[in-house]
């Protein structure tokens, strides 16, 4: 595992060094302001579950619905003992692309808001799917795929591969409402860094100002104004842009994934001069019980005697690594391979470098 995690740095840290002198297009580190997904969000019923849907009993909303749906239609079972498991009311999900038409098959997510065992063969009664502004987006009807096997016995025992309530319709849903974002008609358009950083936005202004001086302006870290040269729409201006070459920069982060035991430190990662000692301490106890046996005749009883047996280990031969002050991030993982830490024990001694004030870098725990 040792060696793993340094290899993975390592190489991360080569493919960081190699890949900062080439270039990337403007496309691939920004977002275009107003281009973007919008989340959708509906309320409906699955039917025709092969007793693996709601307990109607324990979950009044499935058995409400059902009621209300089926007056819509006009039967009327208010009164009427309902205890199927052959329904299952669940939350329907979607994204709504940014220039989605009306007619547009988008894909929708189902999940159980019940007691429902599985949704697998089930039908998704038609759906509308709301947008944050409470209008409705699109309808979803379909058949729900789970990609899920569940089995159970009559003693209780059940085998479960995959989460079975919860499934996907493949384009079950069509888009009824159109965003009505008109980005040709905009007279100009910002552009979102993806990483903010002053020196990447800097970059990207110049680069779009050398090939149309004077229509672009670095707002912020974050931001990059565009304004189209006369005679050219926005949309005509974003595309002869977006595949100009720009060099991002970044600060220098180390990110620590602590479950994982994972670390990524990038190329702009310094480290002051610091003398770094690693060493394990471990006590180990033995219960090896006794028996006091007493003389013959003497009225006395045989008794257990507890016995405790203490072992201290230290390691040693590990000698003190120093690093010499703005030392690399090779010269780093370097030492800390010297010491012939393990990557729980890099993670500390990371942070304990970072609190000495040593470490110029920003520490990321996940």
């Amino acid at each position: 595992m040792q060696r793993l995690i340094s290899a993975i740095v390592l190489t991360l840290a080569l493919s960081v060094a190699g890949q900062s002198f080439a270039a990337s297009r403007i496309k691939d580190i920004v977002e275009v302001e107003g281009v973007r997904e919008n989340m959708l969000v509906g309320y409906g019923l699955v039917v025709g579950l092969n007793g693996t849907g709601d307990n109607l009993r324990n979950t009044p909303q499935a058995k409400q619905s059902q009621e209300a749906m089926l007056e819509r239609l006009g039967v009327n079972i208010r009164d009427a003992n309902l205890n199927s498991k052959n329904v299952a009311a669940v939350m329907v999900t979607a994204k709504l692309p940014a220039f989605a038409s009306a007619g547009t098959p988008i894909d929708v997510t189902v999940s159980s808001i019940g007691d429902a065992k599985s949704l697998m063969g089930g039908t998704l009664l038609v759906t509308t799917l709301l947008g944050a502004d409470g209008q409705a987006y699109a309808l979803a009807q379909g058949t729900v795929q789970t990609g899920s096997v569940s089995a159970s016995g009559a003693s209780g025992s059940s085998v479960s591969k995959g989460v079975p309530t919860s499934g996907r319709i493949a384009g079950g849903a069509f888009v009824e409402r159109e965003l009505g974002f008109q980005m040709a008609s905009m007279g100009q358009v910002r552009l979102t860094l993806r990483n903010p950083d002053f020196t990447t936005a800097r970059r990207i202004a110049d680069a779009v100002n050398a090939r149309y001086p004077g229509t672009a302006s670095a707002d912020n870290p974050t931001v990059i104004t565009l304004r189209p040269p006369p005679g050219q729409s926005v949309v005509s201006f974003v595309t002869s842009i977006e595949n100009l070459p720009v060099d991002p920069d970044y600060g220098a982060k180390v990110v620590i994934d602590e479950v994982a035991g994972v670390i990524v430190m990038g190329e702009n990662v310094r480290v002051s001069t610091v003398a770094i000692a690693q060493g394990n301490l471990t006590i180990s106890v033995q219960e090896s019980p006794g028996v006091s046996q007493p003389a013959p005749f003497s009225r006395g009883q045989t008794t257990t005697v507890p016995q405790s047996q203490v072992n201290v280990e230290e390691e040693r031969g590990r000698q003190l690594i120093t690093l010499n002050s703005g030392a690399s991030l090779s010269s780093l993982v370097s030492g800390l391979n010297a010491l012939g830490v393990t990557p729980r024990d890099m993670i500390s001694i990371l942070q304990a470098i970072k609190a000495a004030g040593a470490l110029q870098a920003d520490i990321e725990v996940m």
